[in-house]
């Protein structure tokens, strides 16, 4: 099982490597597939259908995924100079661009609601629309996040973040824990485990950020910015990881899916991602600004 698990871990860092260096619509592409089936995983956990075929709520959920990507993608090539980067603090991607996609989403599930009532019930539009925001919307932020200045070692530190805050909190956990976190949720996890995930996250993220200094990446203004986006995101990525446990517990489910041998599904493995991408992209932009 370990060396499963490992095998599958060893993978999934060549593919973020591959992703992240490549950038431009390599990335796209490669995170608009693990939005799909990320999504497809929460809607068939969440019962959103409840037939073999995909329902209507699915198929929308599906495609508004797929332009949602693609209008991040034209915005991209649109507002760029094939080249030239932006300031940390700006984005190459229109959010107006995005919320237009967003609201489509919406008024397209609500019109299926409507037109076909009362074959689904209102909760079945809330988590559909849920899950679209939830997995399509957070996870791209992981692209916008590529496309700001040095966007290529931020990607890096979403999920430098989101790992070595789990690996840090587990083995701090072991050690130290005694004060249970979420007793109920998840009785294993120690308020001592979660303090040593954010303090782990944040020497890492330095230890990176001086080394791209060395590497003359980065000046040496940035090592701040990646030590409290380090901290902030491993909050946001214990979050993301607690949240996904509290659905898997409300549906009773042990995974999500069983994509990767060892993890489980897509939401398993890049539950804190989803979460720690968009706060690492707006407090990059919010930080940016104030240097």
């Amino acid at each position: 099982m370990f060396g499963t698990r490992l095998l599958s871990g060893i993978v999934l860092v060549i593919i973020v490597t591959v992703m992240n260096i490549c950038g431009g619509v390599v990335m796209d592409l490669i995170l608009l597939a693990a939005s799909i089936i990320g999504l497809t995983e929460f809607y068939s956990a969440v019962s959103v259908g409840t037939e073999k075929k995909k329902n209507c709520f699915e198929l929308i959920g599906i495609l508004g995924t797929v332009l949602y990507y693609a209008a991040g993608f034209i915005s991209y090539l649109v507002r760029t100079d094939f080249g030239d980067m932006p300031r940390v603090s700006d984005s190459v991607v229109s959010m107006n661009d995005l919320m237009a996609v967003i609201v489509f989403v919406l008024l397209c599930m609500m019109g299926a609601y409507v037109f076909l009532f009362p074959k689904y019930e209102g909760k079945t539009v809330m988590k559909a629309f849920f899950g679209f925001v939830y997995v399509t919307v957070m996870l791209h932020f992981t692209f916008m996040t590529r496309v700001l200045y040095h966007g290529e070692y931020l990607v890096w530190l979403i999920f430098i973040v989101s790992w070595v805050c789990d690996t840090s909190a587990y083995c701090v956990g072991m050690l130290f824990g005694k004060h249970k976190l979420a007793p109920v949720l998840s009785p294993k996890k120690t308020i001592e485990g979660a303090v040593g995930g954010v303090a782990g996250s944040a020497i890492v993220s330095c230890l990176f950020a001086f080394l791209l200094l060395n590497k003359g990446y980065i000046d040496e203004n940035l090592i701040w910015l990646f030590a409290i986006l380090g901290i902030v995101g491993a909050v946001a990525s214990q979050i993301g990881d607690l949240a996904a446990s509290a659905f898997k517990r409300n549906y009773n489910i042990k995974d999500y899916g069983t994509l990767i041998p060892g993890h489980g599904g897509i939401i398993d493995r890049l539950d804190s991602v989803i979460v720690s991408a968009p706060m690492i992209y707006f407090l990059a932009q919010l930080l940016g600004r104030l240097r």
